[in-house]
């Protein structure tokens, strides 16, 4: 089988879970996902719906299929809800990180060889976690205090993410 390079178009609908959670999601079509080829448990993708609205995100598995989930950020950004019939584009992920890199994160990691070294021995999904804790931050100044906290945590624990001492540590106040 040939792995989908240009992409892979369809339409599918945006659903809503059952539950309280309610979130919404794509779903995806085993024999769409085969289409790429992918090798081990990470299947990620750009996804595009629309034809506006373009994201990294994973393919997750559930039972016969995959799903993509849809927050209501992303539906709100492009006026899409629950039960609508969209366009859809997959094209496989080839970035470093599967998620934009922060500059500020980009930044300290260049200034500093021991925590650049300690973050890219993590896991691809535990980069990802962090980058997205970092992307997540509003204030410029923040995503750096972020960073460099981060980085420090990474030290102080070799190497490893400590969960409750890291979001103790991130929500310490800057001055």
């Amino acid at each position: 089988m040939t792995t989908a390079r240009k992409g892979v178009k369809f339409k599918a609908t945006i659903t809503k879970s059952t539950g309280e959670s309610g979130w919404h999601y794509l779903p995806v079509e085993a024999k769409i996902v085969e289409k790429f080829a992918f090798e081990g448990k990470f299947k990620r993708v750009v996804c595009t719906i629309n034809g506006s609205l373009s994201f990294q995100c994973a393919l997750m598995p559930w039972g016969e299929i995959f799903y993509i989930i849809v927050n209501k950020e992303k539906r709100d950004s492009i006026g899409i809800e629950g039960g609508e019939l969209v366009n859809v584009e997959l094209v496989r992920d080839e970035s470093k990180y599967g998620l934009p890199m922060p500059e500020e994160l980009q930044e300290v990691l260049n200034q500093d060889p021991d925590g650049d070294r300690l973050f890219h021995a993590l896991s691809p999904g535990k980069q990802r976690s962090l980058i997205y804790m970092i992307s997540n931050v509003k204030n410029i100044d923040k995503r750096i205090h972020v960073a460099l906290i981060i980085l420090e945590h990474l030290k102080e624990n070799g190497g490893k993410i400590i969960g409750e001492q890291l979001q103790h540590d991130v929500k310490r106040p800057i001055f």
